[in-house]
């Protein structure tokens, strides 16, 4: 399993992934929708041909009482209703002679409409040699194809919903293939380097530590202590790369750490670094602070957190560093964060300033552990002047 694996999907991924499936979803939904409107309007229309077939039949067995009642008495208390349909008759004009319609909204326009839940047949009698007359057929629209329609609208759609899910699923993973492969790309990259790194390091510093015990001249000293500055730098991030590598195999010990000692021990292991910067350290380090977690964790905490201080600090800056029984703050006056990263800093492979070296991992260890005992995270920063992490703990 990679460290990336490990860690699940990271946030880059996410972004990627929310980015497409908001696009996918806006055309998923336009499209049923679409699909939708237009099974409406077919059964709709489907409706109103219906009820067109059974008027027309009908008026040709009217057609011929009209005739009658128009060629003998034309007396309106007399005019025939028809016994299926609501009946009315229209003059030349469109205005109503006589009729029992319910709704008298017509459009003469068309041969059949639908009005406020009517549909009405508008028949011209012209043709059946009856003058400028309209026959006009009402019946009430019932809603029961507007119901069955629903229903099969929802089913069809839910059916096609899925099958579209499907394939917007098989859309991801082809669209994040090649981001997956990069980062194992840089995985199998960070796993190679490190493994390179383990023996020249260590080496090194054991070689370093050997000197120290000699009689060197100043001149050389400075050489030596400026070699021991860049090989713990190098150790730093070893340390680092391990971590993140290895995490899910390493063997928890937890248990009470008393982080006051520990926190004075990491400060002079970063000492040659601090001084070569020539930073003032304001310490408040309260004694005896414990908290229950493995000792290796909570030093890739206190690394990662002095080595952003001092690496992003500037030449004679200041690091405040308070320790107290739940809190921990490292603030320092260097570069800052600009407030469109502050959300971002603790994603893997992300650092404020491209200028200065590193993989970007280290908060994003600083995280990692933090979520795994349930550690609070602050920061504050305010770009070219501070910057200021808390870890606060019950």
């Amino acid at each position: 399993m990679s460290a990336t694996n490990a860690s699940g999907i990271s946030s880059a991924k996410y972004q990627t992934l929310k980015r497409f499936l908001a696009l996918y979803g806006v055309l998923v939904i336009v499209i049923l929708a679409l699909l939708g409107t237009l099974y409406h309007q077919y059964a709709k229309t489907q409706m109103i041909s219906s009820h067109r077939l059974a008027m027309q039949l009908e008026s040709e067995s009217y057609v011929p009482v009209l005739k009658q009642w128009l060629e003998q008495d034309r007396n309106l208390k007399t005019f025939p209703q028809d016994l299926a349909y609501a009946t009315a008759l229209y003059g030349y004009d469109q205005k109503l002679l006589v009729g029992n319609l319910k709704n008298n909204s017509l459009n003469f326009k068309e041969s059949i409409t639908m009005e406020e839940g009517f549909v009405h047949l508008i028949v011209p009698l012209a043709p059946y040699g009856l003058g400028e007359f309209y026959l006009v057929f009402e019946t009430s629209d019932d809603g029961l194809w507007q119901t069955q329609a629903i229903e099969k609208a929802f089913l069809l759609g839910l059916l096609l919903f899925t099958f579209l899910l499907l394939i917007g699923f098989i859309l991801a993973r082809l669209l994040l293939r090649p981001m997956n492969e990069a980062i194992a790309l840089l995985d199998d990259f960070i796993k190679d380097t490190t493994h390179e790194l383990n023996t020249p390091i260590s080496a090194i510093l054991t070689n370093l530590e050997a000197l120290n015990g000699e009689q060197i001249p100043e001149s050389m000293q400075k050489k030596l202590k400026r070699i021991e500055i860049a090989s713990r730098t190098i150790s730093t991030l070893y340390d680092d790369l391990t971590y993140l590598i290895l995490n899910h195999d390493l063997a928890l010990v937890n248990e009470p750490l008393n982080v006051s000692e520990l926190l004075e021990e990491r400060l002079e292991y970063f000492r040659h670094r601090i001084e070569q910067k020539k930073i003032h350290l304001e310490l408040t380090i309260a004694p005896h602070i414990f908290l229950v977690i493995d000792r290796t964790k909570m030093t890739r905490i206190l690394d990662n957190l002095l080595s952003n201080a001092i690496k992003y600090n500037k030449m004679n800056g200041t690091i405040a560093i308070g320790l107290n029984e739940g809190i921990l703050c490292i603030e320092d006056n260097g570069i800052g964060i600009p407030a469109s990263m502050i959300t971002q800093v603790f994603e893997r492979y992300t650092r404020a300033d491209k200028s200065v070296g590193g993989f970007g991992i280290g908060l994003h260890i600083v995280a990692m552990i933090a979520k795994e005992y349930n550690l609070d995270i602050t920061i504050e920063s305010e770009e070219r002047t501070r910057t200021k992490i808390c870890i606060g703990w019950k």
